[in-house]
């Protein structure tokens, strides 16, 4: 159980005035669901309000364009590995390609984890076909689980305090690694993030120290693409925290909706509070970022850039997910040449990446689509392995 040093009340005052709320699972008429509600909001936050003065600072830093932002981990955080083991695996990936950045870019580069938290997945449809049976889509060990039949496809409130548990045995290993790099003015990190999907949970993990609420479940919650809508209930919530918070744009983002959620989440333009996180695509992300900076810089904010370079590339290959890394490469490398023609700092790069050697996404050394099947053990997207991330990086320094 996550350990907090100071007291801290539950809030469970807080109600979104929208009631729309875009891929939230269907449980509410599970007899334990209040129950489990109830469990949250009376259990102890996974961070500190000291931690999010740390990271709003690295931020701040980030915004003004003396350091850099390297977000890294897991698609669908499982509950089969949140030991030791694995999530030391995942830092150690984290630290040595922050290691990199760091020494190839000259700046200093704030760590932040996939981890703790990314238990649940909004997808393109409600149900997939698994052989001869149409079945609930996987969301994500929060909701349900991957296991193909009906039983297990259904959605299911207890997993919210399971993953609640997962994510603190997860938290007290980053904290702890954390404190083993302790001594530098810089907060480096590692620190921790997730969509901030599922509204029973985050809402319940609210808490409120000295007047000040603060979400509880995560150091830097973002809104995904899916539920980013200005009228939202995700972006109501998070414009209520302390936390800095992020919010991924793609490209069927508006200018308009662009303004109205910047001026939602960010409305005193305070540096590092906002990040933006873009997703176009290599095809499409030289028209379209130029003129989302352009509307973000007209209004004032001094949001932070980052690039996913992965999820507006995702093809599939034999009925199978992939991507290819060349296109990988080349949306982050244009994100990074034309935030520099237009005078931005760019921020940095999230990415969805295994410590292993997955095969699920397409590069040189893998001539043939059939060697995908070697390694594929993703449960939801496909990552980068270890390899492919670090030539990412090469591509991102010498651009």
């Amino acid at each position: 159980m996550a350990r907090n040093p100071m007291p801290v009340a539950p809030d469970r005052g807080w109600r979104p005035a929208s009631a729309f709320a875009a891929q939230q699972p269907q449980w509410e008429s599970h007899p334990d669901h209040e129950a489990c509600c109830a469990t949250l909001a009376a259990s102890p936050a996974l961070v500190t309000p000291q931690e999010l003065v740390e990271v709003a600072h690295g931020l701040e830093l980030v915004a003004g364009g003396g350091a850099e932002v390297l977000q890294v981990g897991y698609c669908a955080e499982s509950f089969y590995e949140v030991d030791e083991e694995h999530v030391h695996a995942e830092l150690r990936l984290l630290h040595e390609l922050a290691d990199g950045l760091e020494e190839g870019s000259g700046h200093r580069v704030l760590r932040v984890g996939r981890l703790a938290g990314q238990f649940a997945k909004p997808r393109s449809q409600p149900h997939e076909r698994i052989g001869d049976q149409l079945l609930p889509a996987f969301r994500g060990h929060m909701i349900n689980s991957e296991r193909p039949t009906a039983e297990a496809r259904a959605h299911d409130p207890r997993r919210m305090v399971q993953a609640y548990l997962a994510s603190a045995a997860v938290a007290e290993i980053v904290r702890a690694d954390r404190r083993q790099r302790t001594g530098d003015l810089f907060p480096s990190g590692p620190w921790t993030s997730h969509d901030a999907l599922v509204m029973d949970y985050e809402a319940n993990l609210l808490r409120t120290r000295s007047g000040i609420r603060f979400l509880g479940s995560t150091h830097l919650p973002w809104v995904g693409d899916r539920t980013r809508q200005p009228g939202s209930a995700h972006i109501e919530l998070l414009s209520t925290v302390a936390n800095p918070v992020a919010c991924k744009i793609g490209p069927t983002t508006t200018p308009d909706d662009l303004v109205a959620v910047c001026e939602k989440l960010d409305p005193e333009r305070v540096p590092g509070r906002l990040t933006l996180i873009v997703r176009f695509g290599a095809a499409a992300i030289a028209e379209l970022l130029p003129p989302m900076v352009a509307t973000v810089r007209a209004q004032g904010h001094p949001a932070i850039w980052l690039s996913d370079p992965m999820h507006g590339n995702t093809i599939k290959v034999r009925g199978v997910k992939t991507r290819r890394l060349a296109d990988v490469v080349a949306e982050a490398v244009q994100f990074r040449r034309t935030l520099r023609r237009l005078g931005v700092h760019p921020g940095g790069l999230h990415l969805e990446v295994a410590a292993v050697a997955v095969t699920e996404c397409l590069d040189p050394t893998m001539p043939g689509t059939e060697q995908l099947a070697h390694r594929y053990t993703t449960l939801c997207d496909p990552r980068l392995n270890p390899a492919q991330a670090a030539e990412l990086l090469r591509h991102w320094l010498h651009t």
